[in-house]
C-alpha cells in the first residue's frame, strides 16, 4: 500500500501532461454548437442606428445570411471589419450584424467611421440572442442556409485565408442544395 501511495503522484503528473497535451491539437475556432442543422432562434431587437427600429428574424432575406456578431471593444473585429466590408458587396448572401455587449453610441460611431457592411446591425442590448446562439466572444460568424437553418458557427476573425478554407466550400454546397431543390 506505501508503494502504490508513492506512485500516485507520478501518475496524477502523466494522466495532467495527457489531458494538456490533447488540448493543444484541439482548434479554438471550432466550436460545436448545439445549434448546428437548426433555425436560427426568434428575436426581436432594436437596431444600432435607429434605437426606434426594430428588426425581427422575418427581417432576414431570403438566401444564405452571415450573421456575424462584433463589439467595439472587441480588437479582432477591427481586424475584420475591412475584409466585412469587402463581404458586404457580395450578392451571394446577405451580411448582418448582431452588436454584442457594447454601448450603442460606441457602435454607432464605430459604424460611421469604419463603414457599415451590414444590412441592418441589430443591437442585442440584453444579450438574449447572442445567449440563445451560445456566443461567448467575439467576433463569431454563422452561416444560415436560405432554409433558416444554422449550418456553420466559426469562432475568431474572417480574412481572406479563413474564407476560403471556412466559409467559400459551405456557401458553394448551399448554392448546389439550392439548386437541387429547385429542380
Amino acid at each position: 500500500m506505501n508503494k502504490v501511495i508513492r506512485f500516485l503522484p507520478l501518475v496524477l503528473f502523466v494522466a495532467l501532461g495527457i489531458v494538456l497535451f490533447r488540448g493543444l491539437s484541439l482548434d479554438p475556432t471550432s466550436l460545436p454548437s448545439a445549434l448546428i442543422g437548426k433555425p436560427f432562434p426568434e428575436f426581436s431587437l432594436a437596431v444600432v442606428n435607429d434605437a426606434q427600429r426594430t428588426v425581427t428574424k422575418a427581417d432576414l432575406k431570403s438566401g444564405i445570411k452571415l450573421v456575424n456578431v462584433w463589439g467595439t471593444w472587441c480588437p479582432s473585429c477591427r481586424v475584420e471589419h475591412s475584409f466585412l466590408l469587402e463581404l458586404s458587396k457580395s450578392k451571394r448572401f446577405s451580411l448582418y450584424g448582431l452588436n454584442y455587449d457594447d454601448e450603442r453610441g460606441l457602435a454607432q460611431q464605430w459604424l460611421a467611421r469604419l463603414g457599415d457592411p451590414y444590412e441592418f446591425s441589430a443591437f442585442d442590448e440584453q444579450g438574449k440572442l447572442s445567449m440563445n446562439l451560445g456566443v461567448y466572444a467575439a467576433p463569431e460568424t454563422f452561416v444560415v442556409d436560405d432554409l433558416g437553418i444554422i449550418r456553420k458557427r466559426f469562432a475568431g476573425p474572417i480574412d481572406a485565408r479563413v474564407w476560403r478554407r471556412e466559409f467559400e466550400p459551405l456557401i458553394i454546397q448551399i448554392e448546389k442544395e439550392r439548386k437541387q431543390r429547385s429542380n
